[in-house]
This record gives structure tokens, C-alpha cells and sequence, in this order.
């Protein structure tokens, strides 16, 4: 449970940065609030309203977390694929199917802002996020 409110805090924040500046995307993310003792909580649940932001920075995680915490992790693959499938409920092969969407040329401004987002957090942040990945379970 910690690790997955972790991953969507992590994964937030990237998503936070890239729809900075893309302020319509915020209208159509479902969000749910929850107040701690001391801070709000916004998590992102993945819903049919998933963004082409959301999906944009999903797909960077599997450009830089094969460098960061190593290319054969079996962990970060089943996490990762878990992660999307929670993300495109609708699709046989989510994995495939991001995969796909990335190459598509309208969704390639989003990969670059979402890569523009992802270099700027810079490794340490990026490795936690990753780690968080490498441990995600479903919610569905």
C-alpha cells in the first residue's frame, strides 16, 4: 500500500511537471484528495480519463529505468507491465500498445515533454521512481 501511494506521489510529480504546462489536461485527470495529518494527497488513479501526459511519462520510465537500476530486472518489467495495464485496462498488451502510441506522431510532443521532465528530475529522483515501479501492484 505504501509503495504504491509512493509510486503515484513519484509518478505525480513528473506528471505534475509536464502538465504544467498544458493546463486543459488537468480537467480531464481523475484525482482523488486525502488529507494526512500534516498534507494533502493528491493520487492519481488510473481511469478511462487517462492523459497523454500520464501515458507519456509512463513510457519514460521504460526509456531510463533499464540504465538506472539495470537492464535485465525482471522485478521492473513485471512492475512496469502491471503499472500500464492499470493505465489501458482496455488493452490485451498495454505494454505493446504504449509502445505503439509512442511512435505515433501527435503523441511524440507529450515523450518529449515528458523526457525534458524526466532529465531535469535527474537520477536520484528517477531511480526512486523507478524503485517504486519495480514494486507496484496492481490496483485492479
Amino acid at each position: 500500500m505504501f509503495m504504491k501511494k509512493s509510486l503515484v506521489q513519484s509518478l505525480s510529480l513528473v506528471l505534475l511537471m509536464s502538465m504544467a504546462t498544458a493546463g486543459f489536461a488537468a480537467d480531464k485527470k481523475k484525482t482523488t484528495e486525502k488529507k494526512t495529518e500534516n498534507e494533502n494527497v493528491v493520487e492519481v488513479t488510473p481511469q478511462q480519463g487517462t492523459t497523454p501526459e500520464e501515458l507519456a511519462a509512463i513510457q519514460v520510465l521504460s526509456e531510463i529505468c533499464p540504465s538506472l537500476i539495470g537492464k535485465k530486472d525482471a522485478d521492473f518489467a513485471q512492475g512496469y507491465e502491471r503499472l500500464v495495464k492499470d493505465y489501458l485496462p482496455n488493452e490485451t498488451d498495454a505494454v505493446s500498445a504504449l509502445e505503439k502510441r509512442s511512435k505515433d506522431k501527435a503523441f511524440k510532443k507529450y515523450l518529449k515533454e515528458a523526457r525534458s521532465d524526466a532529465k531535469a528530475a535527474g537520477d536520484e529522483q528517477n531511480t526512486l521512481v523507478c524503485q517504486d515501479v519495480k514494486a507496484y501492484q496492481s490496483q485492479n
